[in-house]
């Protein structure tokens, strides 16, 4: 799993590929030109290295996603908290909600989260 984290740069590169897919490599390069300033060379440098960690993949010139953007970000944040508070999202929770006040529709968004866990 912690090959598949990504810089910021990737992240943006990733968000390019995601909205577009399935695109092709051609529309990529220029995609990436006009968002990240990036060199053809670049962008396939960086395309190679995301379709090594199996984020996406290159098949006859059509990029498309093999983790979905949603599905990708979960497993970030199941890392993140895995690694750093033992895996309970409880600590993760009560450390975020430390320094940062949560407001009543977040608090009723988490209420309904829980709920509808606990439904079933």
């Amino acid at each position: 799993m912690s090959d598949l984290a990504l810089g910021v740069v990737e992240s943006k590169f990733a968000d390019i590929i995601w909205e577009n897919e399935p695109v092709s490599s051609s529309t990529v390069v220029k995609l990436a030109e006009d968002k990240l300033h990036w060199k053809k060379s670049t962008t396939f440098t960086v395309l190679r290295r995301l379709c090594e960690k199996g984020i996406f993949i290159n098949e006859k010139g059509i990029v498309s996603s093999l983790i979905s953007k949603p599905d990708f970000y979960s497993m970030q944040s199941e890392k993140f908290i895995e690694d750093t508070f033992d895996g309970s999202l409880p600590a993760f929770l009560a450390a975020f909600t430390k320094r940062k006040k949560l407001s009543k529709e977040e608090v009723e968004h988490l209420r309904k989260i829980v709920a509808e866990f606990e439904e079933g």
